[in-house]
């Protein structure tokens, strides 16, 4: 288990007048309760320092030098789209050194300086397009807000990929080198976007690295988590029809969004090609000073789900800029719960008494018998079972996946919960919040967040990776933090779910041949979440879902030769079988990120 401690120096050290200011505003924000939370959260231990990390991962000069001799069948030209107005002398030309350091040269910067008047302003940009003419300016007689200030550089464009910049941030020197190097490998997709971080004024710090997964439409739901950099084809941008002024302040959300709908081809770039400025104005530092663009982020989405047929309501959370998406339920199919049983008759009927609080009442319950030998047992079968509980048997040695198959074949709905007997649901509409995810076309699989007894997390998505094969993570977090950029907290897709409690549709199910059974115990959930992916379906991971698992924390130890053999054959049969998620990474996750630990830190290593 992760252990989860505030590293005090740190803090310290953070403690500067314009951070104090900052944390009341905060505290103001989210109360004494909530922002204590944050607070302790944010500076927990970290074992991988990020400026070590970053100098240590930065492209070196001999790299970038040898990357100005390179060349690339397909070598676009790449216009970068900036909005000006009024920006400080000393940013706004650090950000265009930052553009022509790149390594690859053909670029444009075209530049809409919204108030020409501004002197200082004017005159770095008419110096700037006197010295490179890949420099264009053009000027915006009115202050007409900033989606379309940048369709006014967007007007004068003529590259055949379009990069979003903002006036005062900066682009890695390898950034478009990279950018081009994947529209090569990749078969010319509509869509990149790297990975980011922050940087702080005078740009000595670089900090909070945000390390994502390949393209991740829940999450994306949940959060503009793509943001920066964001690069799109020119013939996609004209296809959606540029920026949207409804949605100034999230302007690059809705853009994102109605790119993604449409684009052929979305790839992710995991290098830290981005850096975010932070000063006291920023949204990246202070989310509550620009809480119109969080409204505008919201409507953001629900435009863009209702252009997707989807019927749901978008509401904020707490953390600002995190949304979440509670999709409505068309219908009430019957819903069939799988509960393998074998004795421990008071840990199931816990179990069963939290599944009858549930608000959705039409399911039925089917435990799977498996080789009982204690009469309270069956005397407690006798006393349950009625048209909604149905006990059947299965015979044979302890097999999940054979036993879940067996008790799918006596199945009766259209959907399909497996469940632990180990388990108390403490959500009530939880059949309901996870049919609702279900029932989308393009959902196979949603899974729950699961806490141990002492409030600590015990499941909130698996990793593929960790631990050697797969592993669940944030494992003992506390309950009432969020995690790394509130992924323990917010819906999104991943390659795995745990089946402690996993909803499916039934076709599904069957379509991916259920679970395999020569996984007997281990790894099962998630062979069977890979092979739905592979089927072209989602798992979701729903956190509002939530549930207490009494499963051990030391639970699985093979304290027995048999145990281990069968364990030991059972990571050989993973490896074969995936052996390519698990030598390229997890789309879901990020090659920067540990596969020694689960809690979403730096992989202390060198570049390589």
């Amino acid at each position: 288990m992760e252990t989860y401690k505030i590293s005090w120096l740190k803090l310290i050290k953070k403690l500067s007048p314009y951070n104090i200011k900052k944390g009341l505003l905060y505290l103001k924000h989210f109360g004494p309760r909530e922002f204590w939370v944050r607070f302790t959260e944010r500076f927990q231990t970290d074992d991988v320092d990020y400026e070590e990390w970053y100098r240590n991962h930065q492209a070196a000069e001999e790299e970038l030098e040898r990357q100005k001799g390179e060349t690339f069948a397909y070598m676009p030209l790449i216009s970068i789209l900036v909005p000006v107005y009024n920006t400080p002398e000393e940013f706004l030309k650090q950000m265009i050194q930052s553009v022509r350091r790149q390594t690859y040269g053909n670029w444009e910067l075209c530049i809409a300086n919204v108030n020409p008047a501004h002197e200082s302003v004017a005159r770095i940009l008419k110096v700037a397009s006197a010295r490179d003419p890949r420099i264009r300016v053009t000027d915006v007689p009115e202050n007409e807000g900033i989606a379309q200030n940048t369709n006014a550089a967007l007007r004068i464009a003529g590259g055949e990929y379009i990069g979003l910049l903002d006036h005062d941030d900066l682009l890695a020197p390898d950034a478009l080198f990279e950018i081009v190097r994947a529209v090569n490998e990749k078969g010319r997709p509509d869509v990149l976007y790297t990975d980011e971080d922050k940087v702080s004024t005078d740009l000595a710090e670089h900090f909070q690295p945000h390390m994502k997964p390949d393209f991740n439409k829940d999450l994306l739901r949940s959060n503009n988590y793509i943001t920066h950099f964001f690069v799109a084809s020119r013939a996609l941008l004209d296809q959606v029809g540029g920026l949207d002024s409804a949605y100034d302040g999230a302007q690059d959300y809705d853009l994102i969004l109605r790119c993604t709908e449409r684009a052929d081809g979305i790839v992710h770039i995991p290098r830290v090609l981005y850096h975010w400025r932070v000063h006291k104005s920023s949204t990246a530092d202070n989310p509550a000073s620009k809480m119109y663009a969080f409204e505008a982020g919201k409507r953001a989405i629900e435009a863009h789900l209702r252009r997707c047929g989807e019927k749901a309501e978008v509401s904020h959370t707490k953390d600002l800029g995190f949304y979440r998406v509670n999709y409505k339920l068309e219908r009430e199919p019957l819903i069939s719960i799988i509960i393998p049983n074998k004795d421990h008759q008071e840990m199931l009927a816990a179990c069963l008494r939290s599944v009858e609080r549930s608000a959705y009442r039409n399911y039925e319950i089917i435990i799977v018998e498996n080789n009982s030998t204690e009469e309270q047992t069956f005397s407690y079968y006798r006393k349950i079972q009625s048209e909604q509980v149905r006990i059947v048997h299965w015979p044979g040695e302890f097999n999940y996946s054979a036993i879940n198959n067996f008790g799918v074949q006596h199945a009766k709905g259209e959907y399909i919960v497996l469940l632990n007997n180990d388990v108390e649901v403490i959500t009530e509409d939880w059949l309901s919040q996870m049919a609702a995810n279900c029932q989308r076309k393009d959902v196979g699989i949603v899974g729950a967040k699961l806490y141990y007894p002492d409030d600590t997390i015990q499941h909130a998505g698996i990793v593929i990776g960790i631990g050697g094969i797969a592993g669940a993570v944030f494992v003992g977090l506390p309950r009432r933090y969020t995690g790394y950029l509130h992924k323990a907290s917010v819906q999104q897709d991943l390659s795995a779910v745990t089946a402690a409690c996993m909803m499916v549709r039934r076709t599904v199910y069957t379509e991916a041949g259920g679970l395999d059974e020569a996984l007997k115990v281990a790894f099962n959930d998630v062979d069977f979440c890979l092979r739905v992916r592979e089927k072209g379906y989602l798992v979701v991971y729903d956190p509002y879902v939530e549930l207490y698992h009494y499963e051990s924390k030391t639970r699985g130890a093979e304290d027995t030769r048999e145990k281990a053999r069968r364990f030991y054959s059972e990571i050989e049969f993973m490896r074969s079988r995936w052996l390519s998620i698990l030598k390229e990474g997890d789309p879901m996750y990020n090659p920067n990120l540990t596969l020694t630990k689960c809690d979403y830190t730096l992989r202390n290593n060198q570049k390589g």
